[in-house]
């Protein structure tokens, strides 16, 4: 497989730098296991290149489903998608390493993996595939006893991790951290566990990339786009340049865009604008 960087990968996002990890491709979502099961590949192929035409770096490929059949899920969900969107870059989602291989067989270019933790499990079965195959690799800090309650707990294990990646040789660009977003709703402080977290990780190694699932923070609760958006402002501003999202929604996508901007991420304002001028946020025309 050719190698591509996420630099590499930008081509359809020339509107932001952040780096954008589309989450819809997932077989837990009742609509896209069906498809799976029943290999629908024009609903799977559609559904890949509109969140491509949105905007993402990486497409999100989750196959769900049971253990038994997850390799032969995902295999076949990336050739569907190379198919009809050749160009993107895939994050293949399964702690099953079987699975995980059998996608990275079927791939033309080089995936992100998601995702290893301190698990033994993944250690064992994830963690050589990245490095063999130089993939991008998101990682999370949670060990065989769960999630830490706090940013120091996460940041130990973030620490375990660093060191086996760089030991198997995987450059620490290729890292993605991701941080742990908790539900508001379950704590009230899981927002800044997350928050310092993220900047503990920025100061600490400042090479990985920052990632997350966004919509986490916000789950149980009403109006939760208000608050997605709350969070990807403060987020940005503690050093996440990446998030898994739905890229087809254009107020989270303004929102990014205006927080680059304002934190000074955006050169001469130039994406901020290309991205109006192009009618990709504000007001839908005609509407």
């Amino acid at each position: 497989m050719a190698g591509q960087t996420p630099a590499m990968a930008l081509s359809s996002c020339e509107a932001n730098d952040m780096i954008i990890i589309g989450e819809k491709i997932n077989g837990t979502r009742k609509e896209v296991g069906a498809a799976i099961v029943k290999r629908d590949a024009n609903f799977i192929g559609d559904l890949a290149l509109r969140q491509f035409q949105s905007g993402v770096t990486f497409l999100d490929l989750n196959a769900g489903g049971l253990p038994e059949r997850e390799p032969q899920d995902l295999a076949w969900l990336v050739q569907t998608v190379q198919e009809a969107v050749p160009e993107a870059t895939l994050c293949l989602d399964s702690p099953n390493h079987l699975a995980l291989l059998a996608g990275i067989e079927k791939a033309a270019k080089t995936v992100m993996l998601n995702s290893l933790s301190a698990e033994l499990f993944r250690v064992e079965g994830v963690l050589p595939l990245a490095c063999q195959f130089q993939t991008e690799l998101i990682i999370l800090p949670i060990g065989d006893k769960g999630i830490p309650p706090d940013a120091e707990g996460r940041m130990t294990i973030v620490r375990q991790l660093v060191e086996m990646t760089r030991k198997g040789g995987l450059p620490d660009e290729k890292l993605y951290v991701d941080p742990l977003v908790m539900a508001i709703s379950t704590g009230i402080e899981n927002g800044n566990i997350t928050l310092e977290t993220c900047r503990k990780i920025r100061e600490e190694f400042p090479a990985v990339h920052l990632t997350c699932g966004l919509s986490n923070i916000s789950f149980g609760m009403p109006l939760r786009s208000i608050l997605n958006q709350a969070f990807l402002v403060l987020a940005i501003q503690a050093g996440m340049d990446s998030a898994i999202l739905d890229p087809q929604n254009r107020e989270l996508r303004a929102m990014m865009m205006a927080a680059e901007t304002v934190l000074g991420k955006d050169r001469h304002c130039m994406n901020f604008n290309r991205a109006f001028r192009a009618g990709k946020i504000g007001p839908v025309k005609g509407s």
